[in-house]
């Protein structure tokens, strides 16, 4: 995450914010350009923004920032949509009449412009259903007390990912991680690790030099998957020497979530670097032997920055963000351990992002424009 300002008075602020907290000034994500802008408004609810990307473009506020005071991202004025590029892809709302229903919801589109905001500085293809019904993305807030068919399974189907609302709850998310015995559960994580079902389809599936290579690191995902989720949840991890082999337990339960799980730790890995570069945090040791933290300025830079360095500043940069933990009395920021299997598998990412990368910028510029369409399908909600 990049370090944002205010435009009109200079000060930081964050990416969730709507206005400046000096100033006053109203602010908005602009996904066109990635920046946190001050906007000026003008006449037929159109803004002008201050940012100096988009200087003097105009923008609509997107309809849920509008409405429900829910998203903070602004749509270019020429564009027909009147939802943002976020919150297009959300295709049934949790059920707003309920209690806590539109905090739920709050919480669990704060967290999906987080990983919408990474995979477009990643340059991932991220189209939603209705610009693509076939390779489109779609996110769906479903409760348990709303589904006919018993308790909602967070999880991902074809490009439709399903989030169980209650994980928006704290007080129900981490008794859910502490029944299952994880050291980490965050609606972020959720989201970053679904999505990287998603991407396995996307950049994984149908390309068979690929596929091959992501079969001999994470095993042949053609192996029965419901029988592989029930003997983890049944016997717990695979293996007991798991940590020698994988980042977590859940991905020792079958080599689709070994990829799931590998993503999701890139995307952490990524932001958080990005946001210690932006930031001007490094780290000067006193021996040659303590970690040196050497952070990539961007997501883009870490895509085109050489693995081995991108890894050392991330275990640098975990080594003192854990004791920065441990001194305000709090759990470990990351409590994972990387053995070298994994940190291969986070090479193995790394250069399929790469790859991809390179296969983009051959595309023709032409061929990339126009693709989008104005979203006919409105939203949601859960019946």
């Amino acid at each position: 995450m990049k370090v944002f300002h205010c435009q009109n008075c200079q000060n930081t602020v964050f990416f969730e914010n709507v206005n400046c907290t000096h100033c006053g000034h109203a602010l908005a994500f602009l996904p066109d350009t990635c920046e946190l802008a001050a906007l000026d408004p003008e006449e037929n609810d159109l803004w002008r923004s201050l940012a100096p990307k988009s200087k003097d473009r105009r923008y609509r506020l997107c309809a849920n920032y509008l409405q429900h005071q829910v998203c903070n991202w602004a749509v270019p004025a020429d564009c027909q949509d009147t939802l943002c590029t976020s919150c297009k892809l959300t295709q049934v709302l949790p059920n707003l009449k309920l209690p806590g229903g539109i905090e739920a919801w709050a919480k669990l589109e704060t967290a999906k412009r987080r990983l919408v905001y990474s995979l477009l500085e990643l340059k991932l293809p991220l189209l939603s259903r209705q610009q693509d019904p076939v390779k489109g993305l779609a996110f769906e807030f479903l409760s348990d007390q709303l589904a006919p068919a018993g308790p909602v399974l967070t999880g991902h189907d074809d490009g439709l990912i399903t989030i169980n609302v209650a994980e928006a709850d704290d007080l129900e998310r981490e008794k859910r991680r502490l029944q299952l015995h994880e050291p980490y559960r965050t609606l972020l994580g959720h989201f970053r690790h679904e999505v990287g079902h998603y991407y396995w389809d996307q950049l994984i599936k149908d390309d068979a030099e690929r596929i091959e290579a992501c079969r001999a690191l994470f095993g042949d995902e053609r192996e029965d998957y419901a029988a592989a989720l029930q003997r983890h949840y049944r016997e717990g991890a695979a293996a007991a020497d798991w940590q020698l082999h994988y980042v977590s337990t859940y991905a020792s339960s079958h080599p689709w979530e070994d990829w799931a799980e590998t993503w999701a730790h890139y995307m952490h890995m990524v932001d958080s670097l990005e946001t210690a570069a932006a930031c001007g945090l490094k780290l000067d040791p006193r021996r040659k032997d303590e970690p040196v933290l050497e952070a990539p300025p961007s997501a883009e830079a870490a895509r085109t920055q050489p693995f081995d360095q991108l890894i050392e500043s991330w275990l640098a940069l975990t080594y003192a963000l854990n004791n920065l933990s441990r001194s305000l009395g709090q759990p470990d920021s990351y409590p994972f351990m990387l053995s070298p299997p994994a940190i291969n598998k986070l090479r193995f990412v790394h250069d399929t992002l790469v790859q991809y990368q390179a296969g983009l910028q051959q595309v023709p510029a032409a061929a990339a424009k126009g693709r989008s369409k104005a979203s006919k399908k409105p939203q949601t909600l859960a019946a």
